[in-house]
């Protein structure tokens, strides 16, 4: 099968056909010539109106998806088109690029795919390319995917924050974890009720009554998200984050513990919860055998430290 055939195949540009191909052994690339179909009209970029051309500029490369480890160029001449609704003559709209960048559309997606997974110089050393062309790759499709997202079905919201520098600095981000679409829909700096009032504003802006159709959050137990949260979407499910939940659970388990070592210590009883923290807060599975055996003498026993373990044994089954 020929290279001519597998591009024809796998692209399908209109109006447009792919030409012969060369190996360039000097620069080991392969250029492939692309040629605008007989009777075919241009279109013109800013509105898309297929127009009369006006001149023919000189030869451009557009690099493509790398084959067998050779940089592939797309060659072909843009035409300069005059649109009779805009009284403007610009260059045509072509549907491998956008004109500007001297990199396919292809080959910024495939860039920026591999980018999620390494370093911006990385991916330029794997495939012979520049930092500056990934990094411009990768700012090509977030513009694209901010232009062209849809808000439309999202119902199921997921808010968390991350550290990113040293210090307390945070980002705010916020994620559609329906059923049908799991993806990132927003970040803000910070983690303070502006930031997520941030949030609810724009998507206002994108989708008036956005808030009207979420029928589920799910959060950690930050009280600057609850409070917006709950002024927001006073009619959504708010589910709170299960670790965040049970650190609640263990924080308030040592504290009943450690107040019941003192109660049995000023009524000069035998202070048997002492040195057993870590048969509570650990996890089953991470006990000693020592740890373990002195557990099960305690769950024996009718205290509030050991009523306060089992509702978070049984919360956890939930």
């Amino acid at each position: 099968m020929r290279l001519k055939t597998i591009l024809n195949f796998g692209l399908k540009f209109k109006c447009f056909c792919i030409g012969k191909s060369e190996f360039d052994k000097k620069k080991e690339s392969i250029i492939v010539e692309i040629k605008p179909r007989a009777n075919s009209k241009p279109l013109y970029s800013v509105c898309g109106t297929p127009s009369p051309g006006y001149d023919t500029l000189s030869e451009r490369l557009f690099e493509f998806v790398p084959l067998w480890g050779f940089r592939v160029f797309f060659r072909y001449s843009m035409r300069r088109v005059s649109c009779p609704k805009c009284k403007r003559v610009v260059v045509e709209m072509v549907p491998w690029s956008n004109g500007k960048n001297h990199f396919c559309n292809h080959y910024a997606a495939f860039l920026a795919s591999w980018a999620k997974e390494l370093s911006l110089k990385s991916v330029a050393e794997h495939f012979h390319t520049s930092w500056q062309t990934v990094c411009s790759a990768v700012e090509w499709v977030v513009d694209y995917g901010l232009t062209n997202r849809t808000i439309d079905m999202v119902s199921a919201l997921g808010v968390d924050e991350i550290a990113w520098h040293k210090g307390h600095n945070y980002l705010t981000l916020v994620y559609q974890i329906d059923s049908r679409a799991r993806r990132l829909l927003w970040i803000g700096e910070q983690r303070t009720k502006a930031t997520m009032e941030s949030f609810f504003k724009d998507m206002a802006t994108l989708k008036p009554g956005f808030s009207a159709q979420i029928k589920v959050i799910c959060s950690d137990m930050w009280k600057p998200y609850l409070k917006v949260i709950a002024k927001h979407l006073p009619k959504a499910i708010n589910v709170l984050d299960r670790f965040h939940i049970m650190q609640k659970f263990g924080k308030a388990l040592d504290k009943v513990r450690a107040e019941e070592v003192k109660r049995l210590r000023k009524e000069k009883l035998q202070p048997i919860l002492a040195k057993s923290r870590w048969c509570f807060l650990k996890r089953k599975e991470n006990l000693t055998e020592k740890q373990s055996f002195k557990l099960k003498e305690l769950l024996k026993m009718n205290l509030r430290t050991v009523k306060a373990y089992l509702l978070r044994e049984q919360f956890q089954k939930l």
